[in-house]
């Protein structure tokens, strides 16, 4: 008993001999490093989104639905530019849903071409389409005897969709030609304005009128399906029929002539995809499709009377709904289309402002 009140009395003597002692013992982990995750900073959990009550929903996809009404149609933004965007050339999209940069117009007149309906400012096209054009219009008339070519639509100042007419021809890459020769004379304005085309058709509306449709049409269209930039020529069924009687053993280029509906005082060339920011036609197969085909679609049309060709001035189609087309169902790329300034153009090349009056064709 006596040895353990001497052991304490040795100890308080200690600590009071050595206050830093007690500083030890009341800081233990003084000069101690904190453990390492200590130091980390807190990250605080990410925030969830909160939900959206059904009516919270239901208004918001009423004015998403609101702004796609008020928005502008697309065919009415394309359709005011008078002038190509001052950009590189490029096809942007698919043919029948896109738009066309750096375009280059076709000058009215050529020693082996004219333009056709030039009130309506749609001789532009991808630069390699325009070059083509240019190429079969020389070709046929030296090498096949044909007078000239007559072009028709090829697309607007920017392509994109149009006012009125065609749903494709809005990348550049397609261009209507005539099957009326060019006369051996200068068309004026008002003439090429208001002058009809002639149809190719009989009074049957399936075959091709002999008087009208000859060897020389033969030889224009396949002149135009030799060249290996084009992927499509769309013609009548009728004619398209016409073609295959008369193509001989060389057939090989009927592949690319296919029937479509209308398309029986024109023909539609259309080229390939000339760069990375459109879609090419899917190769053709090796067939002629002078069979089945050709004759299943002459079955369609003769159950339905042939429109003859548009009056200039006349009353225009009513567009379907697949044509209401908004610039946010185009391709992202067409707003910066749409908005780049305009290019310059050299006098020749520009094209020639309408008449005072215009009197259309009754």
């Amino acid at each position: 008993m006596h040895r353990v009140r001497f052991q304490i009395l040795i100890l308080a003597l200690l600590v009071t001999s050595f206050p830093g002692l007690s500083a030890l013992k009341a800081e233990p982990n003084r000069n101690v490093p904190a453990p390492v995750a200590a130091r980390r900073p807190v990250v605080p959990l990410p925030q969830q989104k909160p939900k959206l009550s059904a009516a919270q929903v239901a208004a918001i996809k009423k004015q998403q639905k609101q702004h796609k009404k008020t928005e502008p149609l697309a065919k009415i933004l394309f359709g005011a530019k008078k002038v190509a965007a001052a950009l590189p050339p490029r096809a942007v999209g698919w043919y029948s849903k896109g738009c066309l940069a750096g375009g280059e117009h076709l000058s009215d007149n050529g020693d082996a071409w004219q333009t056709m309906r030039p009130s309506r400012n749609r001789a532009w096209g991808h630069p390699k389409l325009i070059a083509l054009v240019k190429r079969l219009a020389h070709d046929a008339q030296t090498k096949d005897h044909w007078p000239g070519l007559l072009i028709g639509d090829i697309a607007q100042p920017r392509g994109g969709p149009m006012l009125t007419g065609h749903a494709s021809h809005q990348v550049g890459l397609d261009a209507d030609i005539w099957l009326t020769p060019m006369p051996n004379r200068v068309l004026s304005y008002r003439e090429r304005d208001n002058i009809s085309a002639v149809s190719m058709l009989d009074n049957t509306g399936v075959a091709v009128d002999p008087k009208v449709f000859t060897p020389e049409h033969v030889a224009l269209i396949k002149r135009a399906a030799s060249y290996p930039e084009v992927e499509r020529i769309f013609v009548h069924p009728a004619i398209k029929k016409a073609l295959c009687n008369a193509a001989g053993t060389d057939r090989a280029w009927l592949g690319k002539v296919r029937p479509l509906w209308g398309h029986h005082y024109h023909f539609h060339v259309r080229i390939g995809c000339p760069n990375g920011g459109c879609r090419h036609q899917p190769p053709v197969t090796g067939e002629d499709g002078c069979g089945k085909e050709v004759d299943e679609w002459l079955k369609r049309v003769a159950k339905v009377k042939p429109e003859p060709p548009p009056e200039p001035g006349g009353k225009p189609m009513v567009p379907s709904a697949k044509r209401m087309v908004t610039m946010e169902q185009l391709p992202t790329e067409c707003r910066a289309v749409l908005n780049a300034p305009a290019v310059r153009l050299v006098k020749e090349d520009q094209p020639k402002p309408k008449p005072e009056q215009t009197t259309a064709k009754k």
